[in-house]
């Protein structure tokens, strides 16, 4: 699957109000690779509910960091076994313990805060995507998440030319909620980023 930027820019005019399923279903027809990333945070049970409802054994890469919180790792081992998710786990080359021991989780302003992100968040992701080598990603991004994300829309291209499909982009909250409780889906907001920190920063994956 191949297009323009202004293809993308059309199919995203065109995309606009109809229903994740259709833009979903719409993506695996025109794709050889797909992948659905996640690391569990909030709402993330919504891109994952409506990617698996289409294509069941598509892969789910999670990149653990390592350093979720209990509550976010209850939360992964019920969706996979509800779901039924065909995960591809990445984890950092160090433990955490080790990481801990002669780094910790570094400010963001701290010189090492980069080495830390790049340690339990991009070089695991970078394996996962060397490995599966997609076509097409769908993602549970946003608007309204960060100022980059605010750049993007249903449609994007990753820095690689891979298709970035985010079907819930113009979602609120107030919607997600409501389409979760009409599927009786669980949620979890105990979650913790530690290359982030901030809600509203970016780390690294999808600049």
């Amino acid at each position: 699957m191949v297009f323009t930027k202004e293809q993308i820019e059309k199919l995203n005019i065109q995309f606009m109000g109809i229903p994740p399923g259709e833009i979903i279903s719409w993506a695996i027809k025109n794709a050889q690779k797909p992948i659905v990333t996640t690391n569990f945070r909030p709402y993330e049970v919504a891109i994952l509910n409506a990617v698996v409802d289409v294509k069941k054994d598509i892969p789910v890469i999670w990149c653990d960091t390592g350093y979720n919180t209990p509550n976010t790792y209850k939360h992964a081992e019920e969706l996979i076994e509800r779901l039924g998710l065909n995960i591809d786990l990445y984890v950092p080359k160090q433990t955490s313990s080790h990481r801990d021991a002669v780094m910790g989780i570094p400010d963001i302003e701290h010189p090492k805060h980069a080495e830390f992100t790049e340690q339990v968040k991009l070089e695991p992701f970078r394996r996962a995507m060397a490995a599966h080598k997609p076509d097409v990603w769908f993602t549970n991004l946003r608007k309204g998440q960060t100022a980059h994300r605010d750049s993007l829309d249903i449609l994007s291209l990753s820095k690689d030319g891979v298709l970035k499909v985010s079907p819930f982009y113009h979602w609120s909250d107030t919607q997600l909620d409501i389409y979760l409780k009409e599927r009786n889906l669980p949620n979890e907001h105990k979650y913790f980023d530690p290359t982030k920190v901030l809600e509203n920063r970016e780390c690294g994956l999808h600049t």
